[in-house]
């Protein structure tokens, strides 16, 4: 840090803020910490009674925190993900689509650990809306050795975007609401409204829907037709509890479908299935979804219709933070639910 005219300071960083004071109308900062002086800056400078700063000399390899952000936003952000010019050291990093975060959490817990660097991140596999800030970068000092930034970008070349969306696709849906009472009219059918609405609000379509009693080969039927109609994805409800009227899971597999799992340590959403058919996934989902605001359902749907493969291992993570508060205003997902 050194003491120059203003008038030999463009190109320079400041070293401290300036208070800007316009009497009975403003007071506050005119010229912010790691500002880089241009020339029209000279007159406003002068205004304030300035007739030298302290200022920085950037040294050939050291990056200022401006440049910084965008070095390292630029290497961690992948196709789907863009950022935003530098304010006050900072650049965010915004979804360019609609779709499923994927954060490289090992490759971004080595950026945090190298010092004095830090990337922030909404959590990983959780949706999010275009346009929507995912995360965000600086430094901490006002200057870093651009050493430091080869190291991040030596890290991201191994690992591969750090943050990601891909991009939900728009489905055909088909549905298999099971239950004889629902099938024979005695109670009314509320797909639409708590299962329905959820998959058409990520901009799939339940393009047929179909009723059938608690009959495993009707099921299998149903479930087999809607694959050969050309739905991409199979939602069934009901009938997979522990009672012996509850056939979907074998209504499932008669209709030649392979299960992955059945049973999850999430709750709500203990006793969901998933499963595949001819390379069409079917996630068989329990009664609980007419009742719970948020449930397993919530934290998968999102993941298929992103075709993001879904196994036995991912539904097994998800028992560390799988447990609703079941609070009285649900809230999710800004809440701890699958978290």
């Amino acid at each position: 840090m050194k003491k120059v005219r203003v008038e030999d300071a463009v190109g320079t960083v400041l070293a401290h803020d300036m208070t800007r004071i316009v009497p009975g109308q403003f007071k506050g900062v005119g010229f912010k910490k790691g500002h880089i002086v241009a020339a029209d800056d000279i007159p406003e400078l002068l205004k304030l009674g300035k007739r030298h700063l302290y200022v920085l000399e950037v040294a050939e390899n050291t990056l200022h925190e401006d440049e910084a952000a965008l070095a390292i936003a630029e290497t961690i952000s992948g196709e789907s993900v863009r950022w935003t010019q530098p304010s006050e050291g900072k650049s965010s990093l915004i979804a360019r689509c609609s779709g499923l975060l994927k954060i490289n959490v090992k490759a971004l817990l080595r950026i945090n650990k190298l010092g004095n660097i830090i990337v922030s991140t909404r959590r990983t596999d959780f949706a999010c809306r275009k346009d929507q800030v995912v995360a965000a970068t600086r430094i901490i000092p006002l200057t870093i050795a651009r050493s430091k930034i080869d190291r991040l970008i030596a890290i991201a070349a191994k690992s591969g975007p750090v943050v990601e969306v891909m991009p939900f696709r728009k489905m055909r849906v088909g549905a298999v609401v099971t239950g004889s009472e629902l099938a024979d009219g005695l109670i009314a059918d509320e797909f639409d409204r708590y299962v329905g609405s959820k998959i058409e609000a990520y901009g799939s379509r339940v393009v047929r829907k179909t009723l059938v009693t608690d009959d495993s080969k009707q099921i299998a039927g149903a479930v087999a037709r809607m694959v050969k109609d050309g739905c991409e994805l199979v939602v069934t409800t009901g009938g997979l509890s522990v009672d012996p009227d509850d056939v979907t899971r074998l209504g499932i597999r008669k209709a030649g479908a392979k299960i992955f799992f059945y049973g999850t340590p999430v709750l709500p959403g203990a006793m969901f299935l998933y499963a595949q058919l001819d390379g069409v996934p079917i996630m068989g989902l329990p009664a609980c979804v007419y009742f719970h605001p948020s449930t397993l359902f919530d934290l998968l749907l999102p993941r298929v219709l992103a075709g993001d493969p879904v196994d036995r291992n991912t539904v097994a993570a998800l028992g560390h933070g799988g447990l609703c508060l079941d609070c009285e205003e649900c809230r999710f997902p800004v809440c701890p639910f699958g978290r």
